[in-house]
């Protein structure tokens, strides 16, 4: 078994967290059998805003997607993906993101970690390199031995650079990686070329270029282009004594993913209408609006299925991406063993609520969205 201590080593070593993405831990229930049980989202994102209408859209009372399935959400800052892991491996939560360059070697180091992926929550790749305009970095390629910008330490950009250098046949022993953090800070670090380019996901690019600073994209390598970005994790325990409460949390989430997608602009004044506080004190209404549909612009399509998905079920994984997760992480945590450690793929993963969460009609809730007014 992997104590704190051990556990908190395999982190380190690996250097990766899913900044962006919400983990969520389950309460305890409520005294009275009429009230929801109580889903707390640690929030990793560090930003409450309305980057996170997709879980946060279902929770007004005029629509009720968690309510109707006896459930609720309540957020949780918490510091780190790091944070969260290990409160799931220690049971303190049930619920958590999951990185895989994380989650797959420590699952191999301890089988009875218990941990289980049971929905994909972002199901297009959302990572961006971005590098000023003028920059001599034009391929993915290009990235070895640069000095390559993430928000911190424990940033998942660590990894993605290790990952996609790693898919071309070249690796990362010469780069340097420099905390930047976010927004302004980050765009600094690049215009006054303290790095060479940055690694982040789609929001937070978006979140440099709000602040005035001109990035130009560079493209991911094919194959990485077509891997998944985020996961939520839950206990095995869990899913198998509290089957319902996952499969009512996940249908809410797949509700509230649509509702956002199809109509941002309310899904906006839903999150301010639940968390006021999250509205900008420096801005105008207006401007704060536009710098959120501007932030979002990309990750409300990362949100949804490709359209060449073979399988358009929402939440859903598959054996192929998890196998190649496999073989991405044994690299990357340079164990060439880690495959046949990790053993069936179907262990770390499963899509067994999934059927159940699709369980809805998906067009009458594109209908309520486009129709919707606060």
């Amino acid at each position: 078994m992997l104590d704190r201590r051990r556990f908190n080593m395999t982190l380190g070593a690996f250097g990766a967290a899913l900044g962006v993405a919400p983990g969520l831990a389950l309460a305890q229930s409520q005294p009275q059998s009429q009230s929801p049980k109580i889903l707390k989202v640690a929030n990793s994102a560090g930003v409450n805003d309305a980057q996170q209408a997709f879980i946060t859209a279902g929770r007004h009372p005029k629509l009720g997607y968690y309510q109707s399935e006896g459930v609720d959400v309540e957020y949780v800052n918490m510091s780190s993906i790091a944070q969260a892991m290990q409160a799931l491996m220690t049971e303190q939560v049930a619920f958590g993101p999951v990185a895989p360059g994380i989650f797959l070697p420590a699952a191999a180091k301890d089988p009875n970690l218990g941990l289980v992926a049971a929905y994909k929550w972002l199901p297009r790749n959302a990572n961006v390199i971005v590098v000023k305009p003028g920059s001599p970095i034009r391929t993915a390629a290009d990235l070895k031995g640069k000095r390559i910008g993430v928000r911190s330490q424990g940033d998942p950009g660590i990894v993605v650079t290790k990952t996609i250098l790693l898919e071309l046949g070249l690796d990362d022993s010469t780069n340097q990686y420099i905390a930047v953090g976010d927004g302004a800070p980050a765009g600094q670090a690049l215009t006054q070329d303290r790095v060479d380019a940055i690694v982040t996901y789609d929001t937070g690019a978006a979140r440099i270029e709000m602040v005035g600073v001109p990035l130009r994209y560079v493209p991911l390598p094919p194959k990485y282009a077509e891997v998944g970005s985020g996961w939520i994790c839950v206990r095995k325990k869990t899913l198998k004594e509290d089957r319902k409460s996952l499969v009512g949390l996940f249908r809410g989430i797949a509700k509230s993913t649509l509702f956002a997608h199809t109509n941002l602009d309310q899904a906006i004044n839903i999150h301010w209408a639940l968390y006021p506080e999250s509205k900008s004190k420096s801005k105008t209404e207006d401007e704060a609006r536009k710098e959120l549909q501007f932030i979002l612009k990309d990750r409300k399509e990362n949100w949804m299925r490709r359209a060449d998905d073979t399988d358009k079920r929402i939440g859903a994984s598959s054996v192929a991406e998890w196998a190649s997760n496999v073989d991405t992480a044994a690299e990357t945590s340079k164990n060439p063993r880690l495959a046949a450690e990790i053993g069936d793929v179907n262990g770390v993963f499963t899509n067994d609520l999934i059927d159940e969460v699709n369980d809805f009609d998906k067009a009458a809730v594109i209908k309520q969205a486009k129709e919707f007014k606060l």
